[in-house]
């Protein structure tokens, strides 16, 4: 009988991946606009608590119906769950930071550069060639980039504009996030999904415990209830995204990501009453479009590698 290590936990059914992966987008863009909503009064940190701590029953429950919660704890990995947990943990923490600084809308138009670190970042951590489409799609988004947290720092970091301060963290949390994604990938070929989001909630869990000096709140009702919601939203979303990586590559599932934007034009104007300037639009337009030749690359590269296996096979 063959181990969980050997055994391939990934199948190819891309509509099903996909339709996993907006519904997640969909949730995310609802905590986010929670988090947002009590930025005024409640931590970043303490935030990333109720965020991990309330996700464990949508985890534990589905294991303990099936009775297989031993099984499915199991791990032959933890220091790639503990790497994924610090550097996820950290992401959530500099994005619910910068939520509180910045709009919705602004905010999300500028993780779209995650997957042009995630370009750079496989060139530095798996040794990936970067040739000339790539480095060009890149440099055209991190030009967008610049375009939209330009405003931001025409001012400079002085303490009275946090928007600044703001722009840098959901940054910093798109490279983190983009680190997450090459890591993930690998993981789930074979660690369950559950397992995955267990342990990352388990390390977020606790590392949000070491904000607690410095400065958390006693929630009200109200606060408390949009608290755990968070947790429970952001789990469920956690899940989505992590079983849609079993359906579809990344590289699929990637242009997806542009939903969250018109889910944060809904809200952000909705509930916030948050029109984007026409700078973040200009610069959200350009990441995209470095993304889109990003994708258009990937897909070249794979009708390649596709093409070069199907004639081995037939020389063979």
């Amino acid at each position: 009988m063959p181990t969980p290590a050997s055994t391939p936990m990934t199948s190819h059914k891309p509509a099903r991946g996909a339709g996993l992966y907006l519904s997640a987008i969909f949730l995310f863009s609802v905590m986010s606009a929670i988090v947002k909503a009590l930025s005024d009064t409640v931590p970043a940190g303490e935030a990333v608590f109720f965020r991990s701590f309330f996700a464990f029953p949508l985890i534990l429950i589905p294991l303990i119906a099936r009775g297989e919660l031993q099984d499915g704890l199991k791990t032959a990995r933890p220091l790639d769950h503990i790497i994924r947990g610090v550097i996820g943990t950290l992401a959530m923490g500099l994005m619910f930071a910068g939520l509180g600084m910045i709009s919705l809308p602004e905010a999300t138009a500028i993780t779209f550069a995650a997957p042009l670190f995630v370009v750079i970042l496989a060139a530095i951590i798996l040794g990936e060639k970067i040739r000339a489409i790539r480095i060009s799609a890149v440099g055209i988004g991190l030009v967008g980039v610049v375009i939209m947290i330009w405003p931001r720092l025409g001012n400079g970091l002085a303490a009275a504009d946090m928007a600044a301060v703001g722009a840098l963290c959901i940054l910093g949390a798109t490279a983190a996030r983009a680190y997450v994604q090459i890591h993930v990938r690998r993981m789930v070929t074979t660690e369950k999904p559950a397992t995955i989001v267990f342990y990352f909630t388990l390390t977020s869990t606790v590392a949000a415990l070491f904000t607690l000096p410095f400065g958390w709140v006693v929630p009200d009702g109200q606060t408390l209830v949009l608290l755990i919601l968070t947790g429970i939203i952001g789990g469920a979303g956690q899940i989505l995204i992590t079983f849609s990586y079993r359906y579809a590559p990344a590289s699929f599932l990637a242009p997806y990501d542009y939903s969250s934007m018109l889910f944060a034009l809904v809200i952000g104007y909705v509930w916030f009453s948050e029109v984007p300037t026409v700078m973040v639009l200009s610069g959200a337009a350009l990441v995209i479009a470095g993304n889109a030749l990003v994708i258009w690359r990937e897909r070249q590269l794979g009708l390649e590698r596709a093409r070069q296996r199907g004639m081995a096979d037939q020389k063979g």
